[in-house]
């Protein structure tokens, strides 16, 4: 069965983090929502989420994918963190997957791994800026180049986490019908 690790830090924006790990698991993924430092973590909107495991006691190596939610100032937090960054860098090596959502793609570029790949974050000047030597992506809500996933922001979570369940092998096309998204699709098309 495939595992993901998603990393939490103070600040981290709720529904980014929260829906990833509801459809993945619903999705029958092994998702983890790991703390950067203690087991009770505080999101940018004051809701506070109970960790599963602490980055400090995880075995890095187990994991299949890395998902990082935007969310300020807790993008900032996972991009300070140099255990964060490793855990990328190493990921990154093995060609294993790593998606990022919102403002958390400056991570990945502090992990200096967006070097001319396809990347969208959140769309402000700020992460354009930060991002500028990647081939910035702006008219797509989900962006995948090799193993890298990433995304725009809360509204587009639920798109990046099907693709995220989608490139795991899992049945996102019953997922879909069943949290009725295909039907919000469907209206979205015929208007």
């Amino acid at each position: 069965m495939k595992k993901v690790a998603l990393l939490l830090a103070n600040g981290f924006e709720e529904g980014e983090a929260l829906f990833v790990v509801d459809i993945l698991r619903r999705g029958n993924i092994i998702c983890d929502i790991i703390s950067i430092e203690e087991e009770m973590v505080t999101g940018s909107h004051q809701i506070t989420v109970k960790a599963d495991k602490l980055l400090k006691e995880v075995q890095k190596e187990d994991y299949d994918m890395l998902v990082l939610p935007g969310g300020q100032p807790g993008a900032d937090n996972l991009r300070d963190n140099s255990e964060v960054i490793k855990w990328i860098q190493n990921f990154n090596q093995k060609t294993k997957w790593i998606a990022a959502i919102c403002a958390a793609p400056q991570v990945l570029e502090k992990a200096g791994i967006t070097k001319n790949k396809k990347i969208t974050s959140y769309p402000s000047d700020k992460y354009k800026e930060i991002l500028k030597e990647s081939n910035y992506i702006d008219d797509e809500l989900v962006v995948v180049d090799e193993n890298l996933i990433t995304s725009r922001g809360p509204a587009t979570t639920l798109p990046f986490a099907y693709k995220l369940l989608e490139v795991l092998g899992g049945n996102v096309l019953e997922l879909k019908k069943a949290m009725l998204y295909q039907l919000l699709e469907e209206s979205i098309k015929n208007r």
